[in-house]
């Protein structure tokens, strides 16, 4: 081992800890992470030395008197005594036993290999002790977590994220899209609204290693809203294009109507082209027997909504609304046909 692990030497003894990385069996390029514990009387508070589960750490007793008897102890488990193994761990060997080194080095470090270990031994007829408590620490770890949920609006949802650690690690939930943080393994959101279907990602730390972390994609499901629906001008022999927008999660199918609630088909001057979120009307020539009033129908499992608009010649009287509700456009005809017959018989 280099000079820089070996330590100071003291009178009496010395223990020492070196943690060597996992998978690294060569004590000369070994990192020394702890420090040189001073031998000392019962009594004396242990010194802590720190490594990580599955690294391997070896414990040194420094001697420089004549000994008679020696001994490394784990809690009261006797370990050696001397060169002689008590112990039943293939993990646990005795790296030197000498006149002057009597140390143990311990292989892939468990969570049941923290605590206290002693060096006890006879020197010119008195007893020495040495104490170390062995701290074993794990990186956090999330070892459940909810899976990617689909719900209506309205509806209230439950994630969960469990982690371990050592120490006992922290749990954040991060929103995604608004990057707000809540603390604990539980995130409720109550009646959830479509602005919060998003990415949430849990965040596992205890400062043993990098934060682990993984998302739980919540999708929020909601019926069609037409967003865009305008009356459009049309030349005669020219192109057209009525646009029907409608937000929806599931996305929306589509179906267009005409005035007297015929359904629209594809012909040589007309083509529907229907996409994620918007339907087009495709006019390719214009003719006298296109103007008139056409309805969107846009549905999925939640629901429908509809909206009427005018493709008319320019200079025409021009509807002044769009309907947003379903039917408006026979109602309103029906209505101004009961009202015109009414009038007359007065």
């Amino acid at each position: 081992t280099s000079d820089l692990c070996l330590g100071e030497r003291f009178s009496g003894a010395a223990l020492q800890a070196t943690n060597i990385v996992k998978g690294n069996d060569d004590d000369d390029d070994a990192i020394c992470k702890g420090s040189s514990v001073h031998g000392a009387e019962f009594g004396h508070l242990p010194d802590n030395i720190t490594v990580l589960e599955g690294e391997s750490v070896t414990l040194r007793c420094r001697i420089d008197e004549e000994v008679t008897h020696k001994a490394w102890l784990n809690r009261s488990n006797i370990l050696f005594t001397g060169t002689d193994k008590w112990s039943l761990d293939r993990r646990v060997t005795l790296v030197n036993s000498n006149n002057s080194d009597f140390s143990i080095h311990i292989d892939k470090v468990q969570v049941t290999d923290e605590g206290p270990y002693t060096c006890t031994f006879q020197a010119n007829n008195k007893p020495r002790i040495v104490h170390v408590y062995l701290i074993v620490q794990v990186p956090a770890r999330i070892v459940n977590i909810s899976k990617n949920v689909s719900v209506n609006e309205g509806e209230n949802v439950n994630l969960y994220c469990l982690a371990v650690g050592r120490p006992e690690p922290t749990v954040t939930w991060k929103e995604q899209k608004y990057g707000t943080l809540r603390e604990g393994e539980f995130l409720e959101i109550t009646e959830i609204t479509r602005q919060q279907a998003q990415d949430y990602e849990c965040i596992t730390n205890n400062g043993v290693a990098p934060p682990d972390q993984r998302k739980v994609i919540v999708t929020v499901n909601y019926p069609p809203m037409i967003t865009d629906m305008k009356n459009m001008p049309a030349h005669l022999g020219k192109t057209a294009i009525l646009r029907c927008e409608a937000m929806a999660v599931p996305p929306a199918s589509f179906e267009w109507y005409r005035d007297d609630h015929r359904p629209v088909e594809s012909d040589n001057t007309l083509r529907i082209k229907n996409e994620k979120t918007r339907s087009l009307l495709l006019f390719t020539n214009v003719t006298e027997k296109h103007f008139g009033n056409y309805t969107c129908f846009a549905s999925n499992r939640l629901g429908a909504s509809n909206a009427s608009m005018l493709l008319f010649r320019p200079g025409a009287l021009q509807g002044r609304g769009t309907g947003l509700h379903a039917g408006m456009s026979v109602i309103v005809c029906v209505w101004v046909s009961l009202s015109a017959a009414l009038l007359l018989k007065v």
